[in-house]
């Protein structure tokens, strides 16, 4: 968390005033999410990708690899949707992804594919027409382009909250949890 608040500022920090649009606000929170979410997908273990916890409130809840894929299904359904186009990918049913990638290779890139045509939307965003009405992806009233791209972003968020406490249930810290490295020894 702490890592989330020090990366939102820094990016916050890095947008200086004649850098700042529309596009590179949206992209650049999509990357901090990508990043966290991305380096924790690589750092489980492929062995826990089919773990899923079973005690409490988990019934029926989806694996470690279950929500990555998930993830990116979503991160190409709402694009699309921003950019009022269909998916550029086989999808598969649901919101699950396609059911012949299974693999840790194949997930990660699946997901690794999601974030890149993701980003590629978010960077067509102005102030014109973010606020453009679009269709929801998941039907009921149309909804302001930005807000599609913003699903993005939280809802990936969203899901690296459940797949970190995967990952602590395996052993695994997530990378952005994990202490910084110590700073190198100063000659007196």
């Amino acid at each position: 968390m702490k890592s989330t608040f020090v990366l939102l500022i820094a990016s916050a920090c890095s947008l200086g005033a004649a850098d700042t649009t529309v596009a590179n606000l949206y992209d650049s929170q999509l990357k901090m999410a990508e990043s966290e979410f991305v380096s924790l997908a690589k750092a489980m273990p492929e062995s826990a990708y089919n773990f899923a916890p079973t005690k409490g409130a988990f019934e029926k809840a989806r694996t470690f690899g279950g929500q990555v894929k998930h993830v990116a299904t979503v991160l190409f359904v709402v694009a699309a949707a921003a950019k009022e186009e269909a998916p550029p990918s086989n999808l598969g049913q649901g919101e699950d992804g396609p059911a012949d990638v299974k693999t840790k290779a194949e997930i990660l890139e699946y997901l690794q594919s999601a974030f890149t045509y993701a980003h590629q939307v978010l960077n067509t965003l102005t102030p014109e027409n973010q606020l453009n009405l679009v269709k929801s992806p998941f039907g009921g009233p149309d909804m302001a382009r930005g807000i599609a791209a913003n699903l993005t972003i939280w809802h990936t968020f969203d899901h690296y909250g459940q797949m970190a406490v995967y990952a602590r249930m395996n052993n695994v810290v997530p990378p952005a949890s994990a202490p910084p490295p110590p700073a190198p020894a100063t000659k007196k």
